[in-house]
C-alpha cells in the first residue's frame, strides 16, 4: 500500500486473513462453503476406479471396520460424494482449521473427532480405536495433515489401522480441469464440470505384533499405494502429473 510502513502493511494483511477465517468458520461461511461444494459436486463428472474394494464395506450391515486414506489436498469433495454412503469418522485437529473442517463436514453427516498430532492426540486416537473395534466404524484419516509434509505418510494412519484391527483403504482423487492452490498441501479444487476420478486402492494391512519395523513397513507400503493411486487419478482425469507426488 503507497505511503505505508511496510510493518503496517503486514498487520493490516495479517488482521485481514485473522478475519477471513473468523468468518469462514462462522455460521453463514460455513453453510456458503457447504453450498458451493454441492453445487460444483453436482456438475462433476465422476468416474470411480477399483470400487470393488469398497462395494463390499458399503453395503448394509455390520461389514467390519475399515480406515481411509487420502491426501490433505485431495480431499475437498469427498464428503459430498460420499457423505452418504456410510457414517464416516474423521479425526480433525485442535486448530482453526480443525474447527473448520469439523463444521464442514458435519453438514454432509461425517462426524469429527477432534485431535492432533501436537495436542489432544492420545485421547481421540482412543476414541477412533474404540470406535473401530466395538462399532465396526469407517474412519477416514489425512495422514499428511494437519500442516505436512505433503504426500508423507505419518506414523498415526497405521498405528490406528494396527489397533483397531482394521485394513486401510487408500483413496487417490484426481479432477481436470483445476485448480491447484499455492499452498503446503496444493490444495486441488476441481472446476465445474470437471472429469473427477476417485481410485480406490487396495487395502493395506498391518501385520500383527507391536514390532516397530512391521508399523513402518505398513507405513511405507502405505504411502507407495497413497501415492500410486492419486497419480492413477490424475492421469486418468487428465491432470498434469505433480511433480512431487
Amino acid at each position: 500500500m503507497p505511503g505505508l510502513p511496510e510493518s503496517s502493511v503486514a498487520t493490516t494483511a495479517r488482521t485481514g486473513r485473522r478475519r477471513l477465517r473468523s468468518w469462514a468458520t462462522s455460521g453463514p461461511g460455513v453453510w456458503l462453503g457447504r453450498a458451493g461444494v454441492r453445487l460444483l459436486g453436482r456438475s462433476l463428472r465422476l468416474s470411480e476406479v477399483n470400487a470393488s474394494v469398497v462395494d463390499r464395506l458399503w453395503r448394509p450391515g455390520p461389514t467390519g471396520p475399515a480406515v481411509y486414506a487420502v491426501w490433505h489436498g485431495r480431499m475437498l469433495m469427498l464428503p459430498y460424494l460420499y457423505g452418504h454412503r456410510q457414517t464416516f469418522h474423521v479425526l480433525a485437529s485442535r486448530s482453526r482449521d480443525g474447527e473448520l473442517m469439523s463444521r464442514f463436514v458435519a453438514g454432509f453427516g461425517i462426524r469429527a473427532v477432534r485431535g492432533s498430532s501436537s495436542r489432544g492426540s492420545a485421547p481421540a486416537l482412543r476414541g477412533l480405536v474404540r470406535l473401530l473395534r466395538d462399532e465396526g466404524a469407517h474412519v477416514v484419516v489425512i495422514p499428511d495433515g494437519p500442516r505436512g509434509p505433503r504426500f508423507v505418510v505419518k506414523p498415526g494412519a497405521v498405528l490406528l489401522a494396527h489397533l483397531g484391527g482394521a485394513p486401510i483403504v487408500p483413496m487417490g482423487v484426481g479432477a481436470a480441469p483445476r485448480t491447484v492452490l499455492r499452498s503446503w498441501d496444493a490444495f486441488m479444487i476441481p472446476h465445474p464440470f470437471a472429469r473427477t476420478v476417485v481410485v480406490f486402492g487396495d487395502p493395506v494391512r498391518v501385520e500383527p505384533g507391536r514390532d516397530r519395523a512391521a508399523l513402518e513397513r505398513a507405513r511405507d507400503a502405505l504411502e507407495a499405494a497413497l501415492r500410486e493411486a492419486t497419480r492413477e487419478a490424475d492421469r486418468l482425469a487428465g491432470a498434469p502429473r505433480v511433480p512431487d507426488l
